[in-house]
């Protein structure tokens, strides 16, 4: 078989079609579970400011956000305490919406994929990558439900 070798302009177009693929897929698995997407800085703003509690998942597209953090918070929907809200922001995507994000998380360096439960506009506590990646989606789920029982009415 004589596979004749890509220029590089056709690699960069055929990655760039995929990733829009992988993008798409992973904002629509959490639109499917129930989260608003924040894309712009005027709507983190307007959601965060509003009184109750809100969780905001910071996506992304690598392995343990697909694999753990996305099915945890689907099945966050189902837990009988929650938030007011359950928002995303997509890290590598809508970097303006994400960075100003990260500004409300005071304490708290830049991680993704991460979970942050607000209250009133500040941040009560955080599920960090490093407490996600390698980790089991139950034990996240358990994390998160611990964090709803303590700041969610």
């Amino acid at each position: 078989m004589n596979i004749s070798p890509l220029r590089k302009g056709e690699i960069l177009v055929q990655f760039e079609y995929f990733m829009n693929d992988v993008v798409q897929a992973a904002r629509d698995e959490m639109t499917e579970a129930g989260y608003e997407h924040l894309s712009t800085p005027e709507d983190v703003d307007k959601t965060f400011k509003d009184e109750g509690t809100t969780l905001v998942m910071v996506n992304s597209v690598c392995g343990c956000a697909g694999g753990i953090a996305r099915p945890a918070a689907a099945y966050m929907q189902n837990y009988e305490t929650k938030p007011d809200r359950f928002v995303t922001v997509f890290a590598g995507q809508d970097r303006e919406a994400t960075d100003h994000a990260r500004e409300y998380f005071e304490g708290y360096g830049p991680s993704s994929p991460s979970f942050a439960l607000m209250k009133d506009g500040k941040i009560k506590t955080m599920v960090e990558r490093h407490e996600i990646e390698g980790h089991e989606p139950i034990e996240v789920v358990q994390r998160l439900e611990a964090a709803f029982d303590e700041h969610c009415s």
